[in-house]
Formats: structure tokens, sequence, C-alpha cells
């Protein structure tokens, strides 16, 4: 995740348009990623879990002190920040949830849904007796805060993908723990 760097140097295709940055004109589409995972939950208690941003440190190991702005919750619109952790350095960043269809999919993009940098998504499909949980990460915009290089933005995409498989990893030993706890 990045921070919230709405300066207006963004453009509708998704490229900044600050041609002096050496990665105007990248085309940001190759940037993304898809993990999956088998849990044993439901969709719906799943979603219940992610939506709840305040536990994602339960589980990320980039990000954590979550929490969504006063009085809101799971739904589109709403906003929330949070602490990321990468290469030693911290920082904050807000995000506003684009998509919240109870038991199905949650999204958000992080900076805002009009000028985000990146768009996470988590998809929630019943499987036996679990679910398939997908988590996607897909850069909407090139921006100085996330490096000067197209290295510098591949790197990124692949520590995000290693958090993100550690994160769903996480998630489904959690739930593991709880229930053998509980019998």
């Amino acid at each position: 995740m990045s921070g919230n760097t709405s300066n207006g140097n963004s453009s509708a295709g998704g490229t900044t348009t600050d041609l002096r940055h050496p990665l105007a004109g990248l085309d940001p589409t190759p940037f993304a990623f898809t993990r999956r995972s088998w849990i044993d939950a439901t969709p719906d208690s799943l979603y219940d879990l992610v939506t709840d941003v305040s536990r994602i440190g339960t589980w990320s190991p980039s990000a954590d002190q979550v929490n969504y702005a006063p009085g809101d919750g799971p739904r589109v619109g709403s906003r929330f920040s949070g602490r990321n952790r990468r290469d030693g350095r911290e920082w904050v960043t807000e995000s506003e949830v684009v998509r919240a269809d109870p038991g199905t999919a949650f999204a958000f993009v992080v900076g805002g849904a009009e000028d985000g940098i990146v768009r996470w998504t988590w998809h929630f499909r019943k499987q036996g007796r679990g679910s398939i949980v997908e988590q996607s990460w897909q850069l909407l915009r090139t921006d100085p805060v996330l490096g000067d290089t197209r290295e510098d933005i591949q790197t990124l995409r692949d520590h995000m993908a290693d958090s993100a498989e550690s994160t769903l990893l996480a998630l489904a030993e959690w739930i593991a723990d709880r229930r053998d706890s509980s019998s």
C-alpha cells in the first residue's frame, strides 16, 4: 500500500501526467496479482473478518493500526486509515471502500476512489465446507511515492504479493487455531 498523494498529477488513463517524473506514461496494467487460498470458513464469516479492518494487523505482515473513520464501516464510500511497513519504513495510508458485497467481495482504493494509487480486492466463494478466498492488488497509476523506476514498481508488486500470501496463510491458521481451541 502506499500513501495518499493526491497531488493533481494523475490522469484518468492511470499514469502520472507530470512529464518530469521518470515513470510518466508507464502503463500500470501489468502491475497486478491475485493470490488465493482455501480457508475452512464460510464466505459470510470471512467477509465479516476481512471487513473489520481493525483486525488486519492480526494477519498482515505489512499493515496494522487500521481503523474506519468515526461512524464508517464496511460500506461503499467509507474511509479508513492504517499504518504500513516495508523495508524498515512506516507510513500511514488513507483508503476508501469501493465495493462491499457481504459474503462475496470487498474492495478499497488506497488514496481514495477518485485519485487512488492501488486497488485491493477480496473475493469469497464457497467450496466444500470452506471457501476460496482471493486477494488481488492492482496498480491504478504511478506516483513518485512508489519509486522512480519500473524496477521499483516491480519490487513493490512482488513485496505486496508476498504480503498477500502471508496474510492468507495467517488468516487460515488463525481460523484453524480458533476452531481447535473451541473443540
